[in-house]
């Protein structure tokens, strides 16, 4: 039976990722089997929680997932010693409408789990006032479980006493503080943290960050805080189809946002998936029956892909006879150009019209539920599609015929249709999973 956790956080950016990657770490250390999850829709941090525990980790979304999609996922920690969800945001954070299970919070697969959390707290510029928000959060949500809090950024021993003895006051338990510490320090870029297979180093740093919350943690008392926990059996999986039979996935630095969820269910259903790399010029297998570009940072390597001539004019022949489909960062690469953070305008493969501007930035963030009004690879004309979109480009012009009709989680209409043109389609949000 393993040992189920939350890792939480008032807000983002208080370092929930780092401790959860110490403690997962820290844990195989002694000898545990880990299993890492990621509430909410983040593509970044699952490879991470892989390196830290040498196995896979997938996202658990309640606004995408339905429970028995969400109990599926999670089996897979039947066998562990150690169960971490790592939450997105704030704990209660998430969208105004409701959706498949919830609305995105950590806290609804906290409690759909029944696993206590663990409160990544910064108290930088305040002290008794980070127990007040502690209480808050504890209280906030009846079926959400307090386990205790971690403080992170702790500016001196005196600091460090005037929070804990708040804390105590408040009845909350404080499993460790830990001092600023540079060296675990996790870069980042305009989407979130630079990739876990981008950073040569990131075995060490995760060594690090483990010794280092070690020293400063209780981790036997975390793990006595931690509920019992075994897998409910589901009674069905997620609803995701494979976009085909032989899948050639491009997949290298420019491409690489893909829900390991996802393929993980193409795998399951029998399909075979051929990567290929557009940054290595090469193109998709001709053996494929169906091309996916998912997304990833093209506008980093806009350049490099309008110059590799021998990728753009295979995948120009792949779409004459089979169906290419692109998402965000990929959609963007089957448009006719592609303008970059200097201004410079690339061409890109040109199997859509469209045109967008990393120049003229602008945040798009939320979830997705698009109807399709034309198929695409794996999903049929009138499958709602639940999805996420994330990134900074700018539209400059969409003139192929629009995709599907999409609404955010509000139920408002968005101007991000996707396009089709030929076999060729292409959207902006990344796909979680189809309503049954």
């Amino acid at each position: 039976m393993a040992a189920g956790l939350v890792i939480s956080a008032p807000a983002s950016g208080v370092g929930k990722t780092t401790l959860t990657l110490a403690l997962a770490r820290a844990w195989r250390n002694r000898g545990l089997n880990v299993q890492c999850f990621k509430s909410g829709p983040d593509y970044i941090d699952p490879a991470f929680h892989a390196a830290a525990t040498g196995r896979a980790s997938v996202n658990v979304d309640s606004w995408a997932m339905d429970r028995g999609g969400i109990a599926h996922l999670v089996s897979r920690g039947a066998d562990a010693d150690v169960v971490l969800a790592e939450g997105s945001m704030g704990l209660f954070d998430g969208v105004a409408a409701r959706g498949v299970s919830g609305t995105g919070a950590t806290a609804d697969i906290a409690e759909m789990l029944g696993w206590p959390v663990v409160l990544v707290i910064d108290p930088s510029g305040q002290a008794q006032t980070a127990a007040a928000i502690a209480a808050g959060l504890r209280d906030y949500r009846a079926g959400v479980r307090l386990a205790g809090v971690v403080l992170n950024r702790v500016a001196s021993p005196r600091h460090e006493d005037l929070v804990r003895r708040a804390l105590d006051d408040a009845g909350i338990a404080v499993f460790g503080a830990l001092p600023r510490h540079a060296e675990i320090s996790l870069p980042k870029r305009h989407l979130g943290l630079v990739q876990a297979e981008e950073q040569a180093e990131i075995g060490k740093l995760i060594d690090e960050a483990a010794r280092f919350v070690a020293e400063h943690v209780d981790l036997d008392a975390v793990l006595r805080f931690a509920a019992s926990w075994s897998p409910q059996p589901a009674a069905n999986g997620l609803n995701v189809m494979p976009p085909g039979q032989r899948i050639a996935l491009a997949r290298d630095a420019a491409f690489s946002f893909v829900y390991p969820h996802m393929l993980e269910a193409w795998r399951g259903a029998g399909a075979e998936i051929l990567p290929f790399s557009p940054l290595a010029d090469e193109a998709p297998d001709a053996s494929a029956d169906v091309c996916w570009l998912p997304g990833g940072y093209p506008e980093l390597h806009a350049g490099k892909i309008a110059a590799n001539a021998r990728f753009r004019s295979g995948l120009r022949a792949f779409a004459e006879t089979r169906p290419v489909h692109g998402e965000c960062g990929g959609y963007m690469v089957l448009g006719a150009a592609l303008t970059d953070a200097d201004g410079i305008s690339h061409e890109m493969a040109g199997l859509l019209g469209l045109e967008t501007s990393f120049a003229k930035r602008r945040m798009h963030l939320g979830y997705r539920l698009a109807e399709l009004a034309a198929p695409i690879p794996g999903h049929q004309v009138g499958a709602r599609l639940r999805g996420h979109e994330f990134h900074y480009s700018t539209i400059l012009a969409q003139p192929d015929t629009p995709l599907a009709v999409v609404h955010d989680a509000t139920g408002a209409v968005i101007a991000e249709t996707g396009s089709r043109r030929g076999h060729a389609t292409g959207t902006f949000f990344h796909l979680i999973a189809e309503d049954r």
